[in-house]
């Protein structure tokens, strides 16, 4: 019957779900649990070989140590340690060891029970550690926690939320408390709306309040919280709670900053843009928004295809490129636009490359100043430093005309008065009378001239006006009606109908008079004296062509003399060298010009320039 229950034991051991052995006061193994053998990967007979010491190694010191204790009677407390599996994997093993007693009370051996608490230690580990990185960032985030039991009408604030409110340690809040640190106004109502929600709905919410410290200090915070619910009811709601303060700064700092950057540059009296690698805009001021009459909203994204003719685009590409890659800034060079609805506008522009935190070049920063009307004036100052010259040299020239020219006269009368006085004979002063009144026709005549020229030069700015160009052409053909008849011309007219000149009506008529009077009298024939009138119209211009196949001039050797006054390159009967000079003056009055080409003995071509412009 004992050997009967003996046996019913060890079959009741083998059974038992945690690992169990049951060890003699010799250290031998009396009865084990199949979980032992199980859980271990051990066989019954590898046991039986060693005593209970051998099974695990490294803890076979500790194990001795409990086991003597336990043999003494007492109860040892559960402990743990690490040990090796059979692949080598570190492990962790709890056990406890207690007395075995008989019927009799005798310590008859040691009860062994252990466990692989490996998955549940390495799970306490991480659960610590995670603690502890919860913990840091909480301080260094200053991100708190908060807790609100509506079973029990109790709140729970972490540590670092009263370090953020500012109160003690052991302060003790409730709902109505923590209410009243949210600044009054919007943010208890805000607050409080928050709440409400979430006890009604089960709102989760996350928002910016203000609130005032224990200390009296104004603070931003972001309060967040979550309702809790067990069996559909509401038991509460957790939360965080976290100081933004100095992020708040820090924006409103930047934000300050931004807007004092662009009002800076909105009220510049300049273009200021930035591009991307692709040349696209980021970001342009208020002066590039109206040059453009787009918005800023508009010009973002654009690049200059989308904004100017294709071919100021591509100069403005090429030299984005060229600062992208060299990284040499590109400074005060002047550039020309030309918008989409054809506006030109002239520009000094400089542009900079621009670099990330990591100095790679991610874009580029222009600024364009507005420089048309500089230019205009400059264009300006130089026609007028040009006409001003010219005037100069003209009134130079004037000067000397009428200094050699009436000192040749009264040089001239000088002469002729000494000898009438000095001359007895009748016939003889009757012949030095007549040539005093030779000398005086002269005289009046080259005043005539001096005052002709001197009324072009003194008042260039007469009122110009469409000519038609035939009819004016007609005017002077009756007008040398004479001339033509006795020189035998032909004169050929290829000038359309349409065509009309602008300028003064005298002007035109006395240089259409000097070009086609000379073109008829240097005519090498009668037979063959011919002469084409045409006309062009070229940038700006309307141009009047008088070719004639006349004797022709040299112009290597009389180049200075064919528009001077007094200046004449044939000797011809009655060619004064005056005509022409006068028609230079008229036809630069009206800012026009000539254009002569010729040959000896093939003719000449002359080409008037009439300026469209007033």
């Amino acid at each position: 019957m004992r050997q009967k229950i003996k046996n019913n034991d060890n079959y009741l051991i083998k059974q038992l779900p945690k690992a169990t052995a049951y060890v003699n006061l010799n250290l031998s193994v009396a009865h084990i649990s199949d979980s032992w053998l199980r859980d271990f990967n051990l066989s019954l007979q590898a046991i039986e070989k060693n005593s209970i010491l051998g099974i695990f190694p490294s803890l076979t010191t500790k194990w001795k140590q409990d086991i003597d204790y336990a043999f003494l009677g007492y109860k040892n407390t559960p402990k743990t340690d690490k040990y090796f599996d059979s692949s080598t994997s570190k492990c962790w093993l709890e056990w406890t060891i207690l007395p075995w007693y008989d019927e009799a009370e005798n310590i008859i051996g040691a009860i062994i029970q252990i466990e692989d608490v490996t998955k549940h230690f390495l799970l306490q580990q991480k659960l610590e550690k995670l603690e502890i990185l919860i913990t840091v960032k909480s301080q260094i985030a200053k991100i708190g926690s908060w807790e609100y039991d509506a079973i029990n009408d109790e709140l729970k604030w972490s540590d670092m939320t009263k370090i953020i409110h500012e109160v003690p340690n052991d302060y003790e809040p409730n709902i109505d408390s923590a209410l009243s640190f949210y600044k009054p106004g919007k943010n208890q109502e805000k607050i409080s709306k928050y709440l409400d929600q979430s006890l009604k709905d089960g709102l989760h919410w996350s928002d910016k309040f203000q609130i005032i410290t224990g200390k009296g200090k104004e603070i931003w915070v972001i309060a967040t919280g979550k309702p809790l619910f067990e069996d559909e009811k509401f038991v509460g709601i957790i939360g965080t709670f976290q100081d933004i303060t100095e992020d708040v700064k820090a924006q409103q700092k930047t934000k300050e900053s931004e807007n004092l950057l662009r009002t800076l540059i909105d009220h510049l009296p300049l273009n200021v843009f930035v591009k991307d690698l692709e040349s696209k805009k980021i970001l342009v001021n208020q002066s590039e928004c109206d040059y453009l009459n787009l918005t800023s909203e508009e010009l973002i994204g654009k690049s200059d295809f989308d904004l100017y003719d294709h071919d100021v685009a591509q100069v403005s590409r090429d030299e984005d490129l060229k600062i992208l890659s060299t990284l040499e800034p590109m400074l005060g060079v002047e550039t020309i636009n030309i918008r989409k609805d054809g506006k030109q506008t002239n520009f000094l522009t400089s542009k900079i490359p621009l670099f990330n935190e990591d100095n790679d070049v991610v874009g580029l920063i222009g600024f364009s100043l507005d420089i048309t009307q500089i230019k205009q004036k400059e264009e300006q100052l130089t026609r007028l430093i040009n006409v001003s010259a010219l005037q100069n040299k003209k009134l130079l020239n004037f000067a000397h005309i009428v200094s050699h020219n009436l000192r040749s006269h009264t040089a001239n009368f000088s002469m002729l008065l000494g000898f009438l006085i000095k001359e007895k004979e009748e016939q003889e002063r009757e012949k030095l009378l007549s040539m005093l009144i030779g000398a005086s026709d002269n005289l009046l005549e080259t005043i005539d001239n001096l005052n002709e020229v001197l009324e072009i030069n003194s008042n260039p700015l007469q009122e110009k006006k469409n000519i038609h160009a035939n009819t004016k052409i007609d005017f002077v053909k009756k007008n040398l009606h004479s001339l033509i008849k006795n020189k035998g011309a032909h004169i050929i007219n290829n000038i359309s109908n349409d065509v009309y000149i602008k300028g003064v009506p005298t002007y035109v008529n006395n240089i259409l008079i000097s070009i086609l009077s000379n073109a008829i009298k240097f005519g090498q024939n009668k037979t063959g004296n011919k002469i084409e009138l045409s006309a062009d119209k070229i940038k700006g211009y309307t141009i009047l062509v008088i070719k004639d196949n006349g004797i022709g001039i040299d112009l290597e050797k009389n180049k200075d003399k064919i528009f001077g006054m007094y200046k004449t390159f044939h000797q011809l009967e009655k060619s004064r060298g005056v005509s022409l000079y006068i028609a230079r003056n008229q036809i630069e009055a009206m800012n026009g010009k000539f254009v002569i080409a010729s040959k000896v003995g093939q003719g000449t071509t002359f080409k008037i320039y009439f300026n469209e412009n007033d």
